[in-house]
């Protein structure tokens, strides 16, 4: 441990003093046009961030500039520290921390007009949307409008001028915010109550944005002035899952409205789905206490022909749902066990982590906007993801994000494959009342599987999935519902077929925990549906 905090702190005291050099060797930094006509000329302050090797000379018509002083964060300074794959978020052992990002001494100060700042960009380089400098360019200038900019009643006073050569992080700056764009200049006028709650997060998932249960107890919830965004309007919020191409998640979004409703949720539930989900299906969705909005698939342009991530963009349409403040999207193959309304304090993009320095796609925070939706369909062909799907996709969009608690987003799997972790996954799992907010149903899915056990024992590669404790919490959940919507969870002949011949292999293979002799009593197998 001594030897990791000697590393993290060389880390961080290595760093590059910002040394002007001779003006003969400064590029000059001409003025965008879009700035002629700007109200208060020559009488502005203006903070220059990251501009010391240049010749701006051309800014002081418009008023006094001010450079902004700061140490340059260290190359040793990579991603994976900010976003660690794991942290001890229980505490059991350790308290997460973050390390520190290099920051000026905002105190020293004066208020500011303008916030002009140029930023670093290696594209095309591999992992150029990863640079820990590019970040720290974009946190210096978000937190000098937050601390030093003037604002009046209508939020959005000062202007953030950036120089990039690649779009400023959609993260920070959001395009709702873009007033006008000129060559490599882009000009911001951002909602300072949204920037002043992004900028009091951690600034990685090296730290949970906000612990929802308190040491005292799961049910003590935090003090949650530090992200509540004011605003004059009222909130409308939902939640939301998508159906599309397949009706195979029918039982699932069912299951998943009925568990929201069970927690006391008021928030409106949107589905959106395609016309492959047959009426009847259709009319069961809505009597669960879905909201059905049709929509029109988007096609993954990198994906095979009729392979599952063809359609798997149709994830962008959330975007859309712009009557909305905010949602929070949970996939079709999650029950909800505790209320989560307490996520629509978190801002966009929030959501649990999954592995190295990615987030998990299965709940996430999102504020509909169509410039992001724009943003999202105009970079299928150059955003490449690294998993062939929407949960990479949006891991190269939205790189800086949130770390909201696992017991939000519980993954159902076992990869450490020990008793312990099997001990501690399934008291989580079958905690009454519940410990865990969600839990997310990798590999094959309750519904598909004979109610007696997880039918993921019986398939080799499966088998990290496997939790009897977790399959019979959801069918807790499938049997409170009503007896007209049960039937929609049914188990078709095809379906049958492959759970029995997986049993036979299984009992084949001689798989030592013996599900495969267990006597299935599931009358689904003997009512079968078309």
């Amino acid at each position: 441990m001594d030897n990791g905090v000697k590393i993290m702190k060389q880390v961080l005291e290595e760093t590059k003093v910002n040394i002007p050099r001779p003006k003969g060797n400064m590029s000059k930094i001409e003025v965008p046009s879009f700035l002629n006509g700007v109200m208060g000329k020559g009488m502005m302050k203006i903070g220059m961030v990251n501009m010391e090797e240049d010749d701006v000379s051309q800014w002081n018509r418009l008023g006094q500039t001010v450079p902004i002083l700061f140490d340059q964060v260290s190359e040793l300074f990579k991603w994976d520290d900010l976003f660690p794959e794991w942290i001890d978020e229980e505490e059991e052992s350790d308290v997460p921390t973050c390390p520190e990002i290099p920051m000026p001494d905002f105190r020293i100060y004066e208020k500011m007009d303008m916030v002009v700042a140029k930023l670093p960009c290696k594209y095309p380089e591999e992992g150029w949307r990863r640079e820990v400098f590019r970040l720290q360019v974009h946190l210096i200038a978000a937190n000098l409008a937050v601390k030093k900019g003037k604002r009046d009643w209508n939020r959005k006073t000062t202007k953030v001028v950036l120089w990039s050569k690649c779009r400023p992080m959609l993260e920070i700056f959001r395009c709702n915010d873009l007033v006008r764009q000129e060559g490599n200049w882009w000009l911001f006028e951002p909602d300072m109550a949204r920037l002043q709650q992004k900028m009091s997060l951690p600034i990685g998932s090296c730290n949970l944005a906000l612990p929802i249960w308190g040491q005292q107890g799961i049910d003590q919830v935090y003090d949650l002035t530090k992200i509540q965004s004011t605003t004059n309007k009222p909130k409308r919020e939902a939640y939301v899952t998508v159906l599309h191409s397949s009706a195979s998640y029918v039982c699932g979004a069912i299951t998943l409205a009925r568990s929201l409703l069970q927690t006391g949720t008021k928030r409106d539930l949107i589905l959106l789905l395609d016309d492959s989900i047959p009426v009847s299906k259709r009319a069961a969705l809505s009597a669960a206490g879905w909201k059905l909005r049709f929509i029109q698939r988007i096609r993954n342009p990198r994906a095979e022909n009729g392979t599952y991530n063809e359609y798997n963009y149709s994830k962008f349409r959330l975007w859309q749902l712009t009557e909305y403040n905010k949602v929070i999207f949970i996939d079709a193959d999650i029950i909800v066990l505790r209320n989560l309304d307490l996520l629509f304090h978190f801002p966009q993009m929030s959501a649990t982590g999954n592995d190295v320095y990615l987030f998990n796609s299965g709940i996430m925070v999102i504020e509909p906007s169509n410039c992001t939706f724009n943003f999202l369909m105009d970079h299928r062909e150059d955003i490449v993801s690294y998993n062939g799907g929407d949960q990479g996709y949006l891991n190269e969009v939205f790189v800086w994000w949130h770390r909201l608690p696992r017991r939000v987003n519980f993954l159902k799997n076992f990869w450490a494959n020990t008793t312990n972790e099997a001990s501690v996954k399934n008291e989580l799992f079958g905690a009454d009342p519940p410990k865990l907010y969600a839990i997310h149903y990798l590999g094959w899915k309750p519904w598909l599987c004979y109610r007696d056990y997880d039918c993921n024992w019986d398939v080799a590669d499966q088998r990290v999935y496997a939790s009897d404790v977790a399959h019979e919490r959801w069918w807790r959940v499938h049997d409170a519902m009503d007896g007209r919507l049960q039937r929609f969870c049914g188990l078709t002949k095809v379906r049958r077929t492959y759970l029995d011949w997986e049993r036979r292999k299984a009992r084949k293979f001689g798989f030592p925990d013996e599900h495969w002799k267990i006597n299935v009593t599931d009358p689904r197998r003997k009512h079968l549906v078309a």
